[in-house]
C-alpha cells in the first residue's frame, strides 16, 4: 500500500469516527427537543450514514458525493493534490461529466435488462449540463408573488393552453402577480416523435412562457428537468416568493392557494414545502411496474416526500434546493430526488389535505363546491380544467 493511500485510508476512518460522533449528538439533541414541534427535523438514525461501501450502483454515487462535499476532506484534498485517490473516488476516467460513462455497463449487474431509457439515464447520470433552447430571463421581471412551473411535453399543446386560460393564467390575481413557466425537454428520433419544433418556437415567441433544454425528455429524466429548474430560477427568478411545481394534467385552485399563502407568518413561509406527502416508502421491486428500481441501483428506504403531480415551496428554499442538489446523486424518479435533497437540507415536507394527487372520490369530482377548498387535484383533462375552472371564479355559487 503506497504512502498517499494510507493518507486517505486514515483521513477516511477519521471521518467516518467523526460522523459516528456527531450522529450521538445530534441524537441527544432530538430527543431533548422532541417534545415540541419543530418543523426542521434531523432524525436520530440518520438517511445519510453509511459506515460501508455500498454494492448498490446510486448508494456509492452518493457516498462519493458525500465525501467529496465532506468539509474536512475538500480543505484537506485541496493542500494536497498530488495524493493518489482510491478507485471509488478517483473520476479521472470520466473528466467530462456529460459524456457517456459506459462503467455503468458493468458496474450494474442487471444493467442490460433494464428498460432501455432506464439505461439512458444511467449513463449521462453525472451530467447536469445542458443547452437552454429557448429562454424567458424576463418572465419575472414583476417580481411575482407566486411563480406556477409546469413539468410539460412538446407534443401536450393543449394541455399548455387550457392551462393559460384558466389556472395558470400569467398577471395579477387577487391583488398578487402570478407568472407562468412550462417546463420542457427535447425530442429525440429514437423515441420516434414528429418534427413539432416549429410549432413550439411559434408558441413560445406568442406566449413567452416556454423553456426548453437540449436532453432527452423522458420519465427518467423528470428530475433533469428539476435540477435544470432550479438553476434556471436562480438565475432568472430569485425574487419569486412562492413556487406552485406541477405536472400539465392537473388542476389547480390558484386563489386558494395565494389565500393560503397570505395567511403566513414569516418563520412557516420562510421553509415552506407542502403537498400530497408519502412516507415510510420505498422502491419498487417488480419490473413490470413504472417506478421499478432493482438493488442493483439502490438500496434503502425513501424519505418523506410530495408527490410530484405538484407541490408548493417558498422561492428561498428553492435556491438552497438549488445548491444542495449539487451534493445529491441524481435519481430516476423525480419527487422522491426531491425528498431526498430536502433529506439533507434536514427539513420534512408537510401534508397538506388540499393537495389530492391521487384524485378524490369519484362521486365528488364534478361537484363545484369541492374545488373551492382544494388546492390541486390529479388528473385532469384539458377540457375538465376548463370547465372546473369557472367553478372557482364565479362568485355567484353557492358553497356555505
Amino acid at each position: 500500500m503506497t504512502v498517499s493511500c494510507r493518507k486517505v485510508r486514515v483521513l477516511f476512518v477519521t471521518i467516518m469516527m467523526l460522523n459516528i460522533f456527531f450522529c450521538i449528538l445530534v441524537g441527544i439533541s432530538w430527543k431533548l427537543r422532541k417534545r415540541g414541534h419543530h418543523k426542521i427535523r434531523i432524525p436520530f438514525k440518520r438517511f445519510w450514514c453509511q459506515r460501508v461501501l455500498s454494492k448498490s450502483f446510486w448508494n456509492k454515487e452518493q457516498q462519493r458525493l458525500d465525501f467529496i462535499h465532506n468539509p474536512i476532506f475538500s480543505s484537506w484534498l485541496s493542500g494536497n493534490s498530488d495524493i493518489e485517490l482510491p478507485d471509488w473516488l478517483n473520476d479521472s476516467r470520466t473528466l467530462d461529466p456529460c459524456e457517456p460513462n459506459y462503467r455503468v455497463t458493468t458496474q450494474i449487474v442487471d444493467y442490460n435488462s433494464l428498460p432501455e431509457r432506464f439505461q439512458h439515464f444511467l449513463l449521462h447520470m453525472r451530467c447536469r449540463t445542458y443547452p437552454m433552447l429557448i429562454n424567458q430571463p424576463n418572465v419575472c421581471e414583476d417580481k411575482p408573488f407566486l411563480l406556477l412551473a409546469v413539468k410539460s411535453l412538446i407534443p401536450h399543446f393543449d394541455r399548455r393552453q387550457a392551462i393559460r386560460e384558466t389556472w395558470g393564467r400569467a398577471g395579477v390575481l387577487a391583488n398578487r402577480t402570478v407568472a407562468t413557466v412550462f417546463l420542457l425537454g427535447n425530442t429525440m428520433s429514437v423515441d420516434h416523435f414528429p418534427d413539432l419544433l416549429g410549432m413550439l418556437a411559434h408558441e413560445a415567441v406568442l406566449h413567452r412562457d416556454v423553456l426548453q433544454w437540449d436532453y432527452r425528455d423522458s420519465f427518467y429524466n423528470l428530475t433533469l428537468k428539476e435540477v435544470l429548474f432550479l438553476e434556471w430560477f436562480s438565475k432568472h427568478c430569485p425574487q419569486a416568493q412562492y413556487v406552485l411545481k406541477g405536472d400539465d394534467d392537473v388542476f389547480v385552485n390558484t386563489l386558494r392557494i395565494i389565500d393560503f399563502l397570505e395567511g403566513l407568518s414569516e418563520v412557516a413561509a420562510k421553509d415552506l414545502f407542502i403537498g400530497d406527502v408519502i412516507s415510510n416508502a420505498g422502491p419498487h421491486r417488480d419490473p413490470k411496474l413504472k417506478y421499478f428500481i432493482p438493488e442493483s441501483v439502490f438500496v434503502g428506504q425513501y424519505p418523506p416526500y410530495a408527490g410530484g403531480g405538484g407541490y408548493l415551496y417558498s422561492g428561498e428554499l428553492a435556491l438552497r434546493l438549488c445548491n444542495v442538489s449539487h451534493q445529491v446523486a441524481l435519481y430516476p424518479i423525480d419527487d422522491v430526488y426531491t425528498g431526498m435533497c430536502l433529506k439533507k437540507l434536514g427539513l420534512t415536507p408537510e401534508k397538506h389535505t388540499g393537495f389530492r394527487t391521487f384524485d378524490i372520490e369519484e362521486k365528488y369530482r364534478y361537484s363545484p363546491c369541492i374545488y373551492r377548498s382544494l388546492m390541486l387535484v390529479h388528473s385532469r383533462t384539458p377540457q375538465d380544467i376548463l370547465k372546473i375552472w369557472p367553478w372557482i371564479v364565479h362568485p355567484e355559487l353557492d358553497c356555505q
